[in-house]
């Protein structure tokens, strides 16, 4: 596990999101891979995503809490984006994700609130 969030610079994780709507439903799953470019206590942890093209990938923002973060086991890991997968991450992280405002028309501000899952994850069997 991390001590603070300065350990987490440079090192790749692979981050498991779950979206849930208002009623606990879920809508969505992601897996995504990157390396932790900047932390914040505030702003949160930037983590570049990996990407399959050539190209720089964009920055991600997830809560700066630490409590979600665990080593995660030796293998290869394929994630939602088609061909990017990663090997041997550094770290686990899952969060759990809420809708948490009814009524949103079309075009207007979605809210969400976070909810790190402090459990370690399940790998394989």
């Amino acid at each position: 596990m991390l001590n603070t969030l300065e350990d987490a610079i440079n090192k790749t994780c692979l981050i498991g999101l779950t979206y849930f709507d208002l009623k606990g439903d879920q809508l969505k799953q992601s897996l995504l891979t990157g390396t932790v470019k900047a932390v914040d206590a505030e702003m949160g942890i930037t983590i570049t995503l990996a990407s399959a093209t050539e190209a720089d990938g964009a920055d991600f923002i997830i809560p700066a809490n630490l409590s979600c973060w665990f080593n995660a086991p030796k293998g290869e890991f394929h994630t939602s984006q088609e061909g990017v997968k990663v090997t041997n991450p550094d770290y686990l992280v899952t969060w759990d994700i809420h809708q948490s405002k009814e009524g949103i028309q079309e075009g207007e501000q979605q809210w969400w609130q976070w909810r790190p899952r402090t459990e370690p994850p399940v790998v394989g069997n």
